[in-house]
């Protein structure tokens, strides 16, 4: 029997492109290669009676060229706050066995370099978004300019969307630090993306 379960919360990705990533509309990367780092966190979330409130998720990608045609080289990093139960739980939906979305972006992986378990903390307020993993990662972004009339500058259904249905803010990094597994970014004034997200079992 498959087990029921739904995410919702919010998620923000940030990459060596410059705003706006042009390999979110299946071109190739502005600098060769892409190294992206995508953060979710849950503010609401259940796997069968598995309760996943207030925990965060966070995903490292290398792609040597165009992200649709080169198979990703991945790290999952999951919060040391989750117990085994849920570290279980997250592990079925974020690696795709869950079904659900992730079941479609996981198909482009093709080398997963490890799974961790680390204190993370996630901010989200106002237009900015930000992400610390203790020891690997840091990243923070911040929406662009407002476009016209004063809204937000945006992406909606691209093909390779972390979070369907949603609008992503069209955003730049102050920061991306990441060191592990043999990758080492230093990246400001990059590209970014950040929207709510909602999961689920089909």
């Amino acid at each position: 029997m498959s087990q029921e379960w739904k995410l919702t919360g919010t998620y923000f990705e940030t990459c060596n492109c410059n705003a706006a990533c042009p390999c979110i509309f299946l071109s190739d990367p502005t600098e060769g290669d892409c190294s992206v780092l995508v953060a979710w966190h849950i503010d609401e979330g259940n796997f069968d009676a598995v309760h996943l409130d207030n925990l965060n998720v966070a995903l490292a990608a290398n792609t040597p060229g165009n992200m649709a045609t080169n198979p990703w080289k991945v790290a999952v990093y999951f919060d040391a706050n989750a117990s085994e139960s849920q570290k279980a739980a997250l592990m079925q939906i974020f690696t795709g066995q869950a079904g659900g979305h992730m079941s479609r972006l996981i198909t482009h992986v093709g080398e997963v370099l490890g799974v961790s378990s680390l204190p993370m903390t996630y901010h989200a307020e106002g237009k900015k978004r930000s992400l610390k993993i203790e020891g690997v990662a840091e990243a923070e972004i911040e929406a662009l300019a407002t476009g016209q009339g004063g809204a937000d500058i945006t992406v909606e259904n691209h093909p390779l969307c972390i979070a369907p249905g949603y609008k992503a803010v069209v955003s730049q990094s102050k920061q991306l630090s990441y060191h592990d597994h043999g990758m080492d970014w230093e990246f400001t004034g990059k590209n970014g993306l950040y929207s709510p997200f909602t999961y689920q079992g089909e």
